[in-house]
């Protein structure tokens, strides 16, 4: 069982070197904290002990509010090889009613930051340290339709710091079944204007960049400059195959979605960064189909609900992405069937004929 001890015993440890770490979260630290303590909330602590610590048998105090999370963080790093780590007791309530010193962080608090992203500060896989690199990132979205809507609309809402979004397009009637970035009273306006509005509502801290044209051979380089990850919405193989390959050339990341009827794909084509490792789009469909076998929504018809779907699975894939969490679909095609219900995987591997991404075409992110 972990081992406790009083505020006056750590202070005394303390002064002989033991350090002293408070596991609050950074809002809650700003209220008051032990007298030289050293503040990493617990999430953070728990995720990557040994970037904080790397002497397992450093001698460490946790000391939190009341002393219940501390004692749960202080087991956590018992299991983990820590063999001199001990829970304050009682916290630092009762380090300030025991008349210990306390101490007030030099820096103004971001509330806004703290109440927002609150849950995600409690993953340990994210953290303060993942949720300011989400809010560091810059994403491209192409597309502000089907797709595209709640890619943006949860890309925001996870405190992406900034989103390109490139359409042409202005909203219609039939839009609204599936395309939730736009409302009626949108009808006539560009699609980028009006999640410009949405998504500026939802979160004033993510900076929108609407971008009203078309992807093609003359802008593609300029709209992928500064992004870490792309996210295609497209309705159109054309752009498709263009975006791919520009990000097979820069060393960009590509998040891939498509829909049709009451089916769904999604898959990450990452060969710009890992050549000759993981594919890229043109792996999978070296060649566009003719129009006639690949009917578009206007066309074929779709299930409103069907590019949510696909539209999430691409939104988390791209957060993996910027957070360097999880395994991404690099290598692995998802199918999602809607009236089955039903996912199934099917493996990718790099084309070695590949007209765009072989390593030894020199099409990767150094080509010029």
């Amino acid at each position: 069982m972990t081992n406790e001890i009083t505020p006056q015993e750590a202070q005394r440890r303390q002064q002989r070197g033991a350090t002293l770490v408070d596991v609050r979260d950074e809002d809650e630290r700003a209220s008051g904290m032990a007298e030289g303590a050293r503040g990493i909330a617990r999430a953070e602590l728990e995720h990557d002990p040994a970037f904080h610590f790397s002497d397992r048998d450093a001698e460490l105090m946790l000391v939190c509010q009341s002393g219940g999370r501390s004692l749960l963080a202080a087991a956590t790093l018992q299991r983990l090889g820590y063999t001199r780590v001990v829970s304050v007791r009682g916290g630092t309530v009762r380090w300030i009613s025991d008349g210990l010193p306390v101490t007030r962080p030099a820096a103004d608090v971001d509330h806004d930051f703290h109440d927002r992203y609150a849950r995600h500060l409690r993953l340990p896989e994210i953290g303060a340290r993942g949720q300011r690199r989400l809010e560091a990132a810059s994403m491209l979205v192409v597309g502000a339709g089907g797709l595209g809507s709640p890619v943006a609309f949860y890309l925001a809402a996870a405190g992406v710091g900034r989103i390109r979004i490139v359409d042409d397009d202005v909203v219609e009637r039939s839009n609204l079944q599936r395309q939730i970035l736009h409302v009626d009273a949108d009808i006539g306006m560009p699609k980028v204007d009006s999640a410009d509005s949405r998504l500026s509502a939802l979160n004033p801290r993510t900076r929108v960049e609407p971008v009203r044209e078309r992807l093609d051979a003359g802008n593609v380089d300029r709209l992928l400059e500064g992004i870490d990850v792309v996210v295609d919405g497209a309705d159109n193989f054309a752009t498709r195959y263009l975006l791919n390959d520009a990000c097979v050339r820069l060393g960009k990341p590509l998040v891939y979605g498509a829909v049709h009827r009451f089916e769904g794909q999604v898959s990450v084509f990452d060969a710009g960064r890992q050549p000759g490792v993981a594919p890229c789009y043109r792996c999978l469909f070296p060649e566009a189909p003719p129009a006639d076998a690949a009917p578009n929504c206007s066309e074929a018809g779709v299930l409103g609900m069907l590019p949510g779907v696909v539209g999430l699975l691409q939104a988390t894939e791209a957060i993996k992405l910027l957070l360097r969490i999880g395994s991404p679909l690099i290598g692995r095609l998802l199918h999602f069937n809607a009236l089955g219900m039903r996912f199934r995987e099917t493996r990718l591997a790099p084309d070695p004929a590949c007209a765009v991404c072989v390593p030894s075409r020199d099409c990767g992110p150094d080509a010029r």
